[in-house]
């Protein structure tokens, strides 16, 4: 059995890696920083393959796919983001958020599941976020990225369902976490974060036993709750006054 991740070179990633090298997986870890992934590969057991790369680049994504194409779980994480009113963020760092948290995910969800439907089998797990769930005001592209992974995700599962396929697509939606994402965002939670550990270990439990939204932490299924639940005004009314402390 062999996975692909995305963004393996730290936070959720990595640690995800870990996580199926001990239950198994030989893998395939992609990320832009060489020495990380050499760093991660020299400790886990299993067959490990490093791919130094930007997945924003399509190129990149093609080339991957071609080089492996024998993937049982694909993991698109990679990803990041930025704070700030949206009239001041950076264009063209905005547009390289969207060509990595949308662009990339789309190109590697549709050739690897053309490939798992193939064979009838194998796993998807599109790393979405909270956000997706709500407007964000002052993380307005960040959190319309992962809108987008959402509803990708809700979409295809449905078509999967009515094909009677074996092939499964999940969403991991975190609230949170201690990564290195806080650092290239420039933003400081309110929320205290989880641990990237705890938050792989579970959405690789929740994967494997087939369910679609993963949601770690009882503050966050409860925030997705209120996002379904409240109209859209005052949840972005919420979710800006949460967010002003990533403004210095």
């Amino acid at each position: 059995m062999k996975a692909l991740i995305t963004g393996a070179s730290s936070g959720i990633g990595r640690d995800i890696a870990r996580n199926l090298s001990e239950k198994g997986y030989d893998l395939v870890l992609v990320a832009r920083d060489l020495k990380k992934l050499e760093d991660l590969k020299s400790e886990l057991k299993t067959n490990i393959e490093i791919e130094s790369m930007d997945v924003s680049i399509t190129e990149n994504c093609k080339i991957l796919h071609e080089k492996h194409k024998d993937i049982d779980i694909l993991v698109n994480n990679a990803g990041f983001g930025d704070c700030g009113y949206f009239t001041k963020t950076n264009l063209d760092k905005e547009l390289s958020m969207i060509n990595t948290n949308i662009v990339a995910y789309h190109i590697l969800t549709k050739l690897y599941l053309q490939d798992m439907k193939q064979k009838d089998s194998g796993k998807i797990l599109n790393v979405a976020s909270i956000a997706g769930f709500m407007p964000g005001p002052l993380m307005a592209t960040y959190y319309a990225t992962k809108a987008y992974v959402v509803r990708l995700s809700e979409a295809i599962r449905e078509e999967l369902r009515k094909e009677n396929a074996k092939v499964q697509i999940s969403i991991l939606c975190p609230g949170p976490v201690d990564t290195n994402f806080n650092k290239v965002a420039d933003v400081q939670f309110a929320l205290k974060g989880l641990s990237s550990e705890y938050v792989a270990n579970y959405a690789v439990d929740k994967l494997l036993k087939g369910k679609f939204y993963i949601v770690p932490g009882w503050k966050i299924k409860l925030a997705k709750l209120g996002a379904k639940m409240a109209p859209n005004n005052l949840v972005a009314k919420v979710s800006y006054k949460m967010q002003r402390r990533k403004i210095q």
